[in-house]
């Protein structure tokens, strides 16, 4: 890190200067070493700095936090203390944004804080699940154990979201292809057509009629059309980001056919894996109920989880207000009682999580199976009526001609 200062020599002259250094207590030893007396001493931070650009613009990927905790579970096995293994990790990183937090990381390790209480600094890095299971693997000296379990459950947030995203990426992809088929069709090939027939003077049939007024139509307001749609999207994006529309989205997430279902199934599996994890770790429900309710990314699961943290702490336990909400599904409220009633809730939970996320990934990819046909025949049902109706138009010239 790069401090800037401002010092006097012996001779009382003023010295001004930065230096980099991994604390303000080695900026002032070598200063002091040099015969400088310290004045000032802070960070520079300059207006125009890379890094605070690179923050903006650069990612750190899921997927390099997960190899980050297995290499550093690795590390640590072979004896070597966190701040030396965090160290050679952070050679290795080519992320520049992961540079620098690993870097604040490893000065906040040497100032004595803890590994939790450094990476819990850096929430939008390390997720406050992650933090709360590392700090319970310091108290009970199994920190390279709840490293790997933290990283296969990352995994398997990260394998949920994917799921959702590639059964998505086919109807978005046929969708393009449909609208620029469909425009460069009405845009160019119609009118070079409705031209010809007009010149003939020949009476056209009602499917070329209906077909050729549709795309004049399209042509002549197409400009409004297009404000349109972007205004109606500014005004859902803006309504989304509002907390009503944001827990409205969800909540409609949720309801969607075949999709909602995956989405529902994905978020239960992963407040499964939660508990399971903090609850083997060792964290009392009591504690583990708010951090699921801030991890959780849909505000309606988020709210119902809520209503679960409220009714426990009235001694109701965990399966009984989870059956009082339809969100949460059958099977994980009887497997949740069954591991309340044997004190294996996280194995159970474990099991209840395994099985939705298979579901989900059946699910899935029963999805794209169906989506692709569906889409393939709509795109051409579209081009077969435009083909139709100029086929059926030459034949109707044809006729009246001959």
């Amino acid at each position: 890190m790069v401090y800037q200062y401002v010092a006097c020599n012996d001779s009382g002259g003023i010295v001004r200067g930065r230096i980099a250094a991994e604390s303000e207590d080695a900026v002032a030893s070598m200063l002091s070493y040099a015969g400088y007396r310290v004045i000032n001493l802070k960070p520079f931070a300059p207006f125009l700095s890379l890094g605070r650009f690179s923050v903006g613009f650069s990612r750190i990927r899921p997927a390099e936090i997960i190899l980050l905790y297995r290499q550093l579970a690795l590390l640590l096995e072979s004896g070597i203390s966190i701040t030396t293994a965090l160290e050679l990790l952070q050679g290795q990183v080519s992320n520049r944004v992961l540079k620098r937090v690993l870097g604040e990381v490893i000065t906040d390790l040497r100032n004595g804080s803890q590994l939790s209480a450094a990476l819990a600094k850096h929430p939008k890095v390390f997720s406050n699940i992650c933090c709360r299971s590392l700090r319970i693997g310091e108290q009970t000296g199994g920190l390279e154990i709840m490293l790997r379990q933290i990283a296969d459950y990352m995994e398997k947030e990260i394998n949920a979201r994917k799921g959702v995203k590639s059964a998505l990426m086919y109807p978005i992809i046929a969708s393009i292809v449909a609208f620029v088929v469909v425009s460069v069709l009405v845009g160019f090939v119609l009118p070079a057509f409705s031209n010809l027939y007009e010149s003939l003077g020949a009476q056209l049939p009602a499917l070329t009629r209906f077909v050729i007024d549709v795309s004049e139509k399209l042509r002549s307001n197409g400009l409004y059309i297009l404000l349109g749609m972007l205004a109606a999207g500014g005004a859902a994006s803006l309504y989304v980001r509002t907390p009503e529309g944001r827990y409205q989205w969800d909540r409609l997430k949720l309801r969607l056919p075949v999709l909602g279902r995956i989405s529902h199934l994905n978020e239960l599996a992963r407040c499964c894996w939660s508990i399971s994890l903090l609850f083997r770790a060792g964290l009392p429900l009591t504690e583990i109920m708010p951090l699921l309710v801030q991890g959780s990314s849909n505000k309606v699961v988020a709210q119902a989880l809520i209503g679960v943290q409220q009714d426990m702490l009235k001694g109701e336990g965990l399966s009984r207000p989870m059956a009082k909400n339809s969100l949460f599904l059958p099977m994980m409220v009887q497997m949740v009682k069954v591991g309340e009633e044997t004190g294996n809730l996280d194995n159970t939970l474990l099991s209840v999580a395994q099985s939705y996320e298979a579901e989900a990934e059946d699910s899935t990819r029963a999805f794209i199976g169906l989506i692709q046909p569906a889409m393939t025949i709509l795109i051409a049902l579209f081009v077969g009526v435009i083909a139709l109706s100029l086929v059926s138009a030459m034949y109707s010239i044809y006729g009246q001609t001959f």
